[in-house]
């Protein structure tokens, strides 16, 4: 089974595009959408009703916003209640809108298939990048990795994108030495998810991805500054 994990916060308008390539990909896979709503007030989860009403999927969330560490970490929970062969069983974590290249997801599933335990898309590796995106961004991003990677030692390029390929079998050991998979409820969630796969000794590998900012109707969800400060936080509270 491969689980698609997507946390939604007020995507109504990349919705529909977003199910619609859900459905297509990898075709004759089995698969299962979890969405875990965050709070969204635009009409966000009556969309995936009714576009993928014929589709396997859940719609997780108790109506409030809590930010997309928890959101993740929800869906993460449900899918280690629900998965019915950990050592096989895929996760696939993505934006909802839209940005995620799932042309590339076919070159993900099988790099796990083949003995990976987490698949990284990477805008960092060789051959990846950005469509569109401020100069700001790119920079501040850039600084952020760098420092974090040398601060953890960490031998990865890109260490907060949402889109990757998780065995189930990795969030399960990582739950049994923690109390919960993400404690953290910013953007940061998806380092400290990769700390704790590193910790555990997951075997990582990037795959070369362009973000396609160009896709996505709306504003990015993620505030440059407020991020920034979380990363600072997180830094000093874990040296």
């Amino acid at each position: 089974m491969i689980y698609f994990l997507i946390p939604v916060f007020n995507e109504l308008d990349n919705i529909e595009k977003l199910c619609n390539n859900l459905r297509n990909v990898l075709p004759g896979a089995e698969k299962y959408f979890v969405f875990s709503d965050d709070g969204s007030s635009d009409g966000s989860p009556q969309k995936i009703q009714q576009v993928l009403n014929k589709e396997a999927y859940i719609i997780l969330g108790d109506g409030n916003n809590h930010g997309p560490g928890y959101a993740f970490n929800m869906g993460f929970e449900w899918i280690l209640q629900h998965s019915a062969d950990v050592d096989k069983d895929l996760i696939v974590t993505l934006e909802a809108d839209n940005t995620s290249d799932l042309t590339i997801l076919p070159v993900m599933v099988k790099n796990a298939e083949m003995g990976f335990d987490l698949v990284l898309a990477s805008v960092y590796a060789q051959g990846g990048g950005f469509d569109k995106t401020s100069f700001l961004r790119r920079l501040l991003s850039f600084i952020a990795n760098i420092i974090l990677r040398f601060a953890f030692d960490l031998k990865v390029l890109t260490l907060s994108s949402f889109y990757r390929v998780y065995k189930v079998s990795i969030l399960k050991k990582i739950k049994q030495v923690n109390p919960v998979i993400v404690q953290e409820k910013g953007f940061i969630c998806m380092i400290e998810v990769l700390l704790k796969a590193v910790k555990n000794n997951a075997r990582i590998i990037e795959v070369p991805m362009m973000l396609k900012s160009l896709q996505r109707k709306g504003k990015s969800k993620m505030k440059v500054f407020k991020t920034m400060m979380s990363y600072l936080k997180f830094l000093l509270k874990r040296k």
